[in-house]
């Protein structure tokens, strides 16, 4: 078989967006994907959401290491095995990040990779719908991004209380202003997930240029310091895939560090503990991990308005009956429709604590709160200190890697995550909000002093899963970086990766959209193109941040 010009490990969020911009240039591409089709309900349906996370047909089913932090719990880390990857099995919450974010990157050595730089890639991918034109938004992009409806009052009410306590508004959070309280966007389109498999993938087949191969990915294959190749295993039997130009790994921040270090790119000293050979000595494959951590603080409802009302099997089956033949109705959306980003004292410059606010008291599992009607609100800080480490269990390439996130192990963590509780309690407090509690589920009355809180997030903190981080970018001379601002592995030719793993740090938000953002940018990388030009809009920073909280 001829070889394709390039070789994508990974059909996630930033390989279905290669494979579309490549296809688009007229190059052949071939796409290794171990998990199987999106095809079916549970996962088109957003109101389904909690069950492709939870089903092992579409997960890879990881877990951390122990986490001696949090009481030695090993914390679920979903990925997506499927086509779409984490973003055919993710909550759909659109967040690009914060400008600041971006810049930051820069700062560390991802030249190129600032605000300015990332904005018009953002522009280029996205179609979006939330009102009228925008200098700050696309409009003709592959990727439908929508507003819910925020039928159910409330969403409105959390975003009131919001403003009574002092905070901004934000008609857009992912236009000029992030901080605020206002509506949430989602991949969502025509009531359907809006998953890179369906806004990238399913149009780059079609035209006849990207095949999907359905195989396990083992190591890439080096030659005389060239990727040319990938070792799949498929049917039983071990091959390999041979690239024309490059092999580019997007695998995501768990698998795509393990398949570098089964390829002999890594910590010289782990490789040669599972007799891997050394290709390219780089210790920052796998290390640098950070995640999201967020509680669940829910309230009991005084009125019987929430979605509780249909968490039961008739209740299901009429929201399911509804979306099957009209793709409307509560199914139509991931019930986020209202959210917040705030920044947990003065000082801090741009926002550092996030909501999205549910109008349900569920986990993500599906399991829904004992106390019957209630509502949610997801917090947590969104720029942890702490970092952890992605290792290789064993030689073994179909052997799941150790994941030890290390989370909560700055005392810093300790400070903002009591923040976002106390900071929480005051929004609900407010008179948009107190005219739907009832009273404090979880943490629940009598959780106030710094112990009580901590003991609570120790037991109670899940991940957000957002991790990224394990094959950060910076300069060719910065020993910790893996990748170049070009996305190249450092010290292997016709090599690349492009996914969440090159994230100096960890985004504002949800990182569905920064991931597809890293695959249409590296895309314009790999064919060797001019950079779209940077756009030097000025993003909103709060004027008073160093002197005021809000």
């Amino acid at each position: 078989m001829h070889p394709t010009d390039y070789v994508i490990i990974g059909a996630g969020s930033a390989g279905c967006a290669m494979a579309y911009r490549l296809a688009e240039a007229g190059k052949t591409v071939t796409v290794i994907e171990y998990g199987g089709t999106d095809w079916g309900p549970f996962i088109q349906m957003p109101g389904a959401l909690s069950f492709p996370m939870n089903m092992a047909r579409y997960d890879w089913g990881l877990h951390s290491t122990p986490q001696p932090n949090l009481g030695g719990r090993s914390l679920v880390t979903p990925r997506g095995k499927v086509i779409g990857g984490s973003s055919s099995i993710n909550g759909m919450v659109f967040v690009r990040g914060h400008a600041c974010d971006f810049d930051h990157w820069a700062d560390q050595g991802a030249d190129g990779w600032s605000y300015a730089d990332v904005l018009p890639y953002y522009r280029r991918m996205e179609s979006w719908h939330g009102g009228g034109a925008s200098e700050w938004r696309g409009a003709d992009g592959p990727l439908h991004i929508t507003r819910g409806p925020r039928r159910n009052p409330l969403f409105n009410a959390f975003i009131e209380a919001g403003k009574q306590a002092g905070y901004p508004l934000t008609e857009d959070y992912n236009g000029q202003q992030q901080e605020g309280f206002g509506p949430m966007e989602a991949t969502i389109w025509k009531g359907r997930r809006w998953s890179a498999a369906n806004a990238y993938l399913r149009p780059a087949i079609q035209t006849g240029k990207v095949r999907l191969v359905r195989a396990l990915a083992r190591k890439v294959v080096i030659e005389d310091g060239r990727a040319v190749g990938v070792e799949v295993s498929r049917h039983g039997h071990v091959e390999v895939i041979r690239a024309g130009q490059e092999v580019v790994v997007a695998a995501s921040s768990i698998n795509t560090p393990k398949i570098l270090m089964h390829s002999g790119i890594g910590d010289g000293e782990q490789l040669a503990r599972h007799s891997i050979p050394a290709v390219a000595d780089r210790p920052g494959v796998g290390a640098n991990l950070q995640d999201h951590l967020e509680v669940y603080m829910q309230f009991a409802a005084l009125q019987p308005i929430t979605l509780f009302r249909y968490w039961n099997l008739p209740g299901k089956l009429r929201v399911g009956l509804q979306w099957v033949s009209l793709h409307t109705g509560l199914g139509a959306s991931n019930q986020f429709e209202a959210c917040g980003f705030i920044r947990s004292s003065a000082g801090v410059q741009y926002p550092d604590i996030q909501y999205h606010f549910l109008p349900l008291a569920v986990r993500y599992d599906g399991k829904v709160a004992a106390e019957g009607h209630g509502f949610q609100v997801h917090v947590g800080p969104m720029r942890s200190k702490s970092r952890g480490a992605v290792t290789l269990a064993s030689s073994d390439p179909e052997a799941a890697p150790l994941i030890d996130f290390n989370y909560m192990s700055h005392p810093d963590d300790w400070a903002e995550f009591r923040a976002c509780i106390r900071l929480t309690r005051e929004v609900f407090a407010q008179p948009a909000m107190a005219a739907h509690v009832k009273h404090e589920i979880q943490p629940g009355r009598g959780i106030e002093t710094d112990a009580e809180i901590d003991a609570f997030i120790r037991d109670h903190a899940e991940s957000a899963y957002h991790p990224c981080g394990t094959a950060r970018m910076g300069r060719r001379d910065d020993p910790m970086a893996v990748v170049d601002p070009e996305c190249r592995v450092i010290g292997v030719d016709g090599l690349r990766v492009a996914d969440s793993s090159i994230f100096p740090r960890v985004t504002n938000g949800n990182l569905n959209a920064p991931s597809i953002m890293v695959g249409e940018k590296a895309a314009d990388h790999i064919l060797g193109r001019a950079m779209l030009a940077p756009m030097n809009q000025e993003p909103w920073i709060n004027p008073a941040w160093q002197v005021a909280q809000r």
